[in-house]
C-alpha cells in the first residue's frame, strides 16, 4: 500500500487538497489521507477543512502532495515545513500542485531544480526562489523525487501522471475514466495563458488529431497532416501548436509512445512488432524515442509492469 500525504493549512485551494484523493482513491493500491499541523483549517474560499491526521503522517507518507495556497506570498509555520524537510530528507516523494510549488520553496526543496506553478504566478516564484528553475509552459515537470504541477486541473495530470509511474498506463487509464477526463494531454500552459481552452468549433484541428490517431501505424508527415486539415505546412503548424501548445511531429511522436506502453503492458508481441504497429519502424527507433521518453527501455519495461 503506497501511503500518501495531502498537506491542509489555512489559505489551501480547496480543488488542489480534494483532487488526490479523488484520483488515487479510483485505483487500488493507495491510502491517502488529509494531514495538517492542527485539527482544523480554513480554505482559500473560506469554510473550514477537517484534517484526518497530524503532521505525523507525513513521517510515514512514501508521497507527500502540497496543494496550492491562495496567496503565494504567505509564510507556512515552522512545524510544518521541518515535517517537510523531514519527508524529503528519508526520501518520501515530493510533489506540489499549483502554487504548492511556493511552500516547497519556502521548505529549501526546490534549490537547484527544475519545476512548474500556475502561469500567473510564473514570475513570482522566480522572484522569490531565483535559484529555481522554472518551467512555465508545462502541465507537470518530473524530476523524479520532485514532482510540481501547473495551476489548479493540472493536478488531475499530476496525480494520473503518478498512478501512470507507479502503476501504469491502464490504471490510469482507469482513474481518468472514473474522474472523467482525459488519460494523458498533451501539450502544456501555453495553451491556456492568455486565453481560455478554445471552444470545439469547425476551424478546430480535432477531427485531424482524431485522423492522426488512427494512423499512428502510418508514416505521417506535416504535410499529410496539413493536407488532411486543408491548410498550408505552416499555417498548419501554426494552428496546432495554438491548440496544443507544441508541434504536430512532437505531438504525433508522444501519441506513437503512449500507443508502445499501452501494447507493451498489455500484449506479449515481440518488439519489433511493438514499433511497427506504433509507427517507429523498427525496434532501434522505438528504443531510441521510448528511452529519451520514458528514461527505460521497451523490455524494461514490460518487464515492470507485465505483473500488474
Amino acid at each position: 500500500m503506497h501511503r500518501i500525504a495531502v498537506l491542509a493549512f489555512d489559505g489551501v485551494v480547496a480543488f488542489d487538497l480534494a483532487t488526490p484523493p479523488q484520483v488515487f482513491g479510483a485505483v487500488r493500491g493507495y491510502e491517502t489521507l488529509i494531514c495538517a499541523a492542527q485539527p482544523r483549517v480554513r480554505a482559500g474560499h473560506g469554510f473550514g477543512i477537517v484534517a484526518q491526521a497530524g503532521l505525523e503522517a507525513l513521517e510515514r507518507a512514501d508521497t507527500v502532495i502540497v496543494p496550492g495556497i491562495r496567496d503565494e506570498r504567505a509564510r507556512m509555520c515552522a512545524p510544518t515545513l521541518d515535517a517537510l524537510r523531514a519527508a524529503a530528507a528519508r526520501g518520501a516523494r515530493m510533489a506540489s500542485i499549483c502554487t504548492g510549488a511556493f511552500l516547497l520553496g519556502q521548505a529549501g526543496l526546490l534549490t537547484g531544480r527544475r519545476v512548474t506553478t500556475h502561469w500567473g504566478s510564473v514570475d513570482e516564484l522566480r522572484r522569490q526562489f531565483p535559484d529555481v528553475e522554472v518551467e512555465p509552459d508545462v502541465l507537470y515537470v518530473d524530476e523524479g523525487d520532485l514532482v510540481t504541477s501547473a495551476g489548479v486541473a493540472a493536478g488531475i495530470d499530476l496525480c494520473l501522471h503518478l498512478v501512470r509511474r507507479d502503476l501504469g498506463s491502464e490504471a490510469a487509464n482507469r482513474a481518468a475514466r472514473h474522474v472523467v477526463v482525459a488519460p494523458h494531454r498533451s501539450g502544456g500552459q501555453a495553451q491556456f495563458i492568455e486565453r481560455p481552452v478554445p471552444a470545439a468549433t469547425h476551424s478546430g484541428l480535432e477531427a485531424t488529431r482524431t485522423w492522426i490517431l488512427e494512423r499512428l501505424r502510418e508514416p505521417l508527415t506535416v504535410v499529410d497532416m496539413a493536407g488532411h486539415a486543408g491548410f498550408a505546412p505552416r499555417t498548419f503548424a501554426r494552428r496546432f501548436r495554438a491548440e496544443t501548445g507544441t508541434t504536430p511531429l512532437q505531438w504525433l511522436l508522444h501519441q506513437r509512445v503512449l500507443l508502445a506502453r499501452r501494447l507493451l503492458e498489455a500484449t506479449d508481441v515481440p518488439v519489433e512488432q511493438v514499433a511497427t504497429d506504433a509507427g517507429f519502424g523498427s525496434a532501434v527507433n522505438l528504443r531510441e524515442h521510448f528511452r529519451r521518453a520514458t528514461a527505460t527501455t521497451p523490455s524494461a519495461y514490460r518487464a515492470a509492469f507485465a505483473a500488474l
